[in-house]
């Protein structure tokens, strides 16, 4: 209530009142309720006024702060899965030398932590001792020398030491990222399974290991090799977890775009491209396990010619095994067959991925991702061809191993590029 009798001049006579300032008049601005607020309202101190500026910027700066520190967090996470993701590369290279170099049955024996280097005379003729009672010495390599068998020991022992070393690159850094609140609910999904494959992988390396060492080489053709469905499976195991690693990283340190489409049937468009960049990549894994199979029965050493094998496109001894499945993962000729089908048709499919890319609407770095896959799909096959046409050389076949792991992880950039679509 404010009264305001004593503004009335002693010469007009008027009579007191009393004005009332009601909920009404809350909301509007006369020059009574101007002046009632100017006289009810309580000065600020300076320090207040300060103290209350100096919070609302510390507030800021701790938020700016505290985005930075996450971001930098997320990219040191995104370099260490980037990190195990070439090491796991690497490892399939190496890998392949060995396969290449007849080299994985050299140490009959495995350690969980590793085995003793041999470093006396006496230490590295009992570990040759030992390779003699299996079948690839007793079999195929009877003559081998001591030097030679260092060789191949040396090989396998740094594929071994390799994976090992992987181990260790990912527990450490991942035992303390998760300590320390780095990683978030579904990375710590992520590291578990992580775990788990290498683990796995190991495991599955000495199953592959035992399956040649077995004597179960008792014809006159045999040859003392691991069994081609073990192999499958470790190169499958190792190309899982690159993806996964490689994935994941992406994910940190580039994550996908996102894009505006306001036009119903060009985002169905967009959508079902996507769907075909990953049976695009889906088709690269399947020829890359076939390709485990060539390896392991050495069918790159039959029928080397191309585009026909032995002059005729089908070749007659494609189905000489009974029963009939197993020509496609047992009868070298109908593995190779298979391979050759795979990859041209993958080839296919990468080009049509490619053409179909151009029409589309997609986000700015995908246009990228597909014209590098359709560049790396074609150095493979050319890769193919000429290990094919020169009877299998180590450096050759060892790129175009390497080429399939190149041209999935260009498959996986493309998909990845095309996470955030509309919905």
């Amino acid at each position: 209530m404010l009264s305001v009798s004593k503004l009335c001049t002693s010469s007009l006579r008027c009579t007191p009142r009393v004005v009332t300032i009601g909920a009404g008049h809350v909301n509007k601005w006369t020059p009574l309720r101007a002046y009632a607020n100017l006289v009810t309202k309580k000065p600020q101190p300076l320090w207040q006024n300060s103290l209350k500026t100096f919070q609302h910027r510390s507030s800021a700066i701790s938020l700016r702060l505290a985005s930075d520190s996450s971001q930098k967090s997320q990219k040191t996470v995104g370099y260490w899965l980037m990190t195990c993701s070439g090491m796991v590369f690497v490892a399939v290279v190496l890998g392949g030398v060995t396969r290449l170099t007849e080299s994985g049955l050299s140490m009959v024996t495995w350690k969980l932590l590793g085995e003793k280097l041999p470093k006396t005379q006496q230490e590295w003729e009992e570990e040759f001792a030992r390779y003699q009672q299996y079948p690839e010495f007793k079999i195929k390599n009877k003559d081998m020398t001591l030097s030679e068998f260092k060789f191949i020991w040396y090989m396998e022992y740094g594929h071994r030491q390799w994976g090992r070393l992987i181990g260790g690159v990912f527990l450490i850094p991942a035992i303390w990222f998760w300590v320390t609140g780095r990683l978030t609910p579904g990375m710590k999904k992520r590291v578990l399974a992580f775990g788990t494959l290498i683990g796995a992988q190991g495991l599955m390396g000495w199953y592959m290991v035992q399956s040649g060492l077995e004597d179960r080489f008792q014809g006159e053709s045999d040859v003392p090799r691991v069994s081609q469905y073990r192999l499958a499976s470790h190169l499958g195991l190792a190309f899982v977890l690159y993806t996964l690693f490689l994935w994941s990283a992406f994910d940190h340190l580039i994550p996908a775009e996102s894009i505006k489409i306001n036009n119903t049937s060009v985002l169905k468009a967009t959508r079902r491209f996507r769907m075909l960049a990953h049976a695009t990549k889906g088709m690269v894994f399947l020829t890359a396990i076939s390709g485990a199979f060539v390896a392991g029965l050495d069918a790159g050493l039959v029928y080397n010619s191309f585009p026909k094998m032995a002059d005729k496109w089908v070749p007659e001894d494609i189905l000489a095994f009974t029963p009939k499945l197993t020509n496609f993962t047992e009868n070298p000729t109908t593995v190779q067959f298979d391979h050759r089908i795979l990859g041209t048709s993958t080839l296919a499919l990468i080009t049509g991925l490619w053409w179909l890319s151009r029409k589309k609407v997609l986000p700015k770095r995908a246009y990228l991702a597909a014209n590098a896959l359709l560049l790396m799909g074609y150095l493979q096959v050319g890769l193919g061809i000429t290990t094919l046409l020169t009877y299998v050389p180590v450096p050759v076949a060892a790129g175009h191993q390497s080429g399939s792991l190149l041209l999935l992880s260009n498959a996986v950039w493309l998909t990845h590029e095309l996470r955030k679509l509309p919905k």
